[in-house]
């Protein structure tokens, strides 16, 4: 370091040199000791950096060999910290896996505990519902169907559908014409000899209604007509026949209207009926083709009592009615005849297929546009291809409720 100050200092004396003033000049004693001091200054200032930058080595050395060390107890703390994790993640993991098990225990026995509860409510369920039912569907009427005995044709018109009927409770002998599948025209007949005969006085009496019916399923209940409202895809209207007035209405839930009731009656979406528990509607499923729906409907208040979905399929299907709590379904297999009842419902399980007997009607060409049942005179109202036709029925006891 010092060889290369001193070399710089003779540079630096030839670089001053070359400005300096002619021999002449040069003699002078003072600008020589000026020049001579001016360098001792210069190299006392070099020897001060050079001590200081030595110094400054040192203390780096120093400092970088401290880190050095300091990197390695870094390293050596760094693997046993990572060593101490891993054996704390084990033990972590170890401890997760007691607690997993515990809890599978723990749940396990909640699960059966809840399962035994689920099952008791539901148990207690069944039979609170069951209970319900048979209050619902009294044991007054335990009769069955046994055989379609004979027919009637009471009268013959041009149209090919429509719906006939009396009062399903009233001792009237009013009998009542509803024309069509879409009208809202009621034509009301003194007695069944007035609708037999057109020219027997008195003549029947029209009534417009305020609304219009969709398809065949109307009845008469209590003095109220009740039938499928055209405008709404589920809507039933309580009609009283003495006011001329809507008395009240009620939406089926659960997407009723939105399919046919039956494949061979292709404008009832809604089929209401009456028997000796009251008023109820079927109608079919989601689905082509679907299963029918068997509704029980509260008369005074439009409310739903109850709903069972049945075995019997809308395909094939022309009509139904209820007769005592029990449904049969009326099918023709393709179209075509015989018309025979090869399903029945009844919501209580009291008939077993060992007691049905071969049910058929008397041989019509035709498909019926509605059958109803009238529990006052036990008798099936019907239309097939524009004749009214009148069923006379026979049953038997049904088996006792156990």
């Amino acid at each position: 370091m010092m060889v290369a100050l001193r070399g710089a200092s003779a540079l630096l004396v030839l670089f001053l040199a070359a400005f300096l003033p002619p021999p002449q000049c040069a003699q002078d004693p003072a600008m020589v000791h000026y020049i001579y001091q001016r360098f001792r200054v210069l190299e006392q200032g070099l020897e001060k950096c050079t001590q200081a930058t030595r110094a400054y080595i040192q203390e780096f050395q120093e400092f970088s060999k401290n880190i050095s060390v300091m990197l390695g107890r870094c390293q050596t703390y760094t693997s046993e910290y990572k060593s101490a994790v891993g054996n704390l993640a084990l033990r972590v993991e170890r401890a997760q896996r007691e607690i997993d098990y515990i809890q599978y225990l723990r749940e396990a026995d909640e699960c059966i505990e809840s399962e035994d509860k689920t099952l008791a409510e539901m148990l207690l369920q069944e039979a609170e519902e069951e209970k319900k039912i048979r209050t619902l569907l009294n044991a007054s009427c335990d009769n069955m169907l046994m055989s379609i005995k004979s027919l009637k044709i009471v009268k013959k018109m041009m149209d090919t559908h429509g719906s006939w009927m009396k009062d399903a409770v009233y001792n009237s002998p009013k009998v009542y014409l509803l024309i069509g599948s879409r009208n809202n025209t009621v034509w009301e007949f003194a007695n069944i000899w007035a609708f037999m005969e057109d020219n027997t006085k008195p003549a029947p009496r029209k009534q417009i209604l305020t609304l219009s019916w969709q398809g065949t399923g109307q009845v008469i209940y209590k003095g109220f007509l009740f039938f499928h409202n055209q405008a709404t895809s589920n809507e039933i209207i309580k009609y009283n026949l003495q006011k001329r007035t809507v008395e009240d209405r009620m939406l089926l839930p659960g997407g009723v209207g939105r399919a046919l009731v039956y494949q061979h009656s292709p404008s009832t979406y809604i089929d209401l009926a009456v028997d000796e528990h009251g008023l109820w509607a079927i109608h079919s499923g989601p689905g082509t083709h679907s299963h029918l729906v068997l509704t029980k409907i509260e008369p005074g208040t439009l409310g739903v009592e109850h709903s069972w979905d049945t075995p019997c399929r809308s395909q094939d299907a022309e009509a139904s009615f209820l007769l005592c709590g029990v449904l049969y379904v009326v099918y023709r297999t393709g179209g075509q005849g015989p018309h025979r009842i090869t399903c029945v419902y009844d919501p209580l399980g009291t008939i077993s297929e060992e007691d049905l007997p071969n049910l058929f009607f008397p041989k019509r060409p035709r498909s019926h546009s509605m059958i109803h049942y009238n529990p006052r005179d036990k008798q099936l109202y019907a239309w097939n291809e524009g004749n009214q036709i009148i069923y006379k029925l026979q049953t038997k006891r049904k088996r006792p409720l156990k």
